[in-house]
């Protein structure tokens, strides 16, 4: 069985400003490479980061959350609008690397990383409306408070696993002292 993705080159804001002409093209560009999907089971990943987390990153965002990056709610949302009614559930993963190294990646490749925890949670798919969502701030607003909260929650989430297993570690350790 192959996997069948829908491909597309996603227009940079740099270039909707140079030409408004191209605004709203990429939501139907994707609407139609997702066409062929509509009859079949469809899973859609999308990195809200946009980017892997690094310290430097972090910093520079000024993000008010202590593990992750801001959301990006453009490209969810985008999503969302284009084909959210074939959805059933928004899974929120939650992958948390707790003794990993600072840089995660490297730490996976080099066999670094001992454990790795995996939380899922399945929320309601909310609906965008892309003709109030790319025209109304309020309503675009509105989404991106949402999305705030989630990560703001997953966040917390982080925190309460990483703190639950340093205490078993910490526990552990005591014990073997003993």
């Amino acid at each position: 069985m192959g996997a069948r993705y829908a491909i597309y080159e996603s227009n940079q804001s740099s270039k909707t400003e140079k030409n408004p002409k191209l605004k709203g093209k990429d939501l139907e560009t994707t609407r139609r490479a997702c066409e062929k999907f509509k009859k079949m089971p469809t899973s859609i990943i999308n990195y809200v980061e946009g980017s892997r987390f690094t310290k430097q990153k972090h910093q520079r965002q000024n993000s008010p959350y202590r593990h992750l990056l801001r959301p990006k709610a453009g490209g969810i949302a985008f999503t969302l609008s284009a084909m959210g009614e074939q959805f059933t559930n928004l899974l929120d993963m939650t992958i948390v690397y707790p003794d990993a190294p600072e840089d995660i990646l490297f730490g996976v490749m080099n066999g670094k990383v001992s454990k790795i925890i995996v939380r899922i949670n399945a929320l309601p798919v909310p609906q965008v409306d892309p003709a109030r969502y790319f025209s109304e701030s309020e309503y675009r607003v509105e989404f991106q408070r949402w999305l705030n909260q989630v990560w703001a929650e997953k966040d917390q989430q982080i925190d309460d696993l990483l703190r639950d297993y340093q205490n078993a570690a910490t526990s552990t350790n005591n014990t073997h002292i003993q």
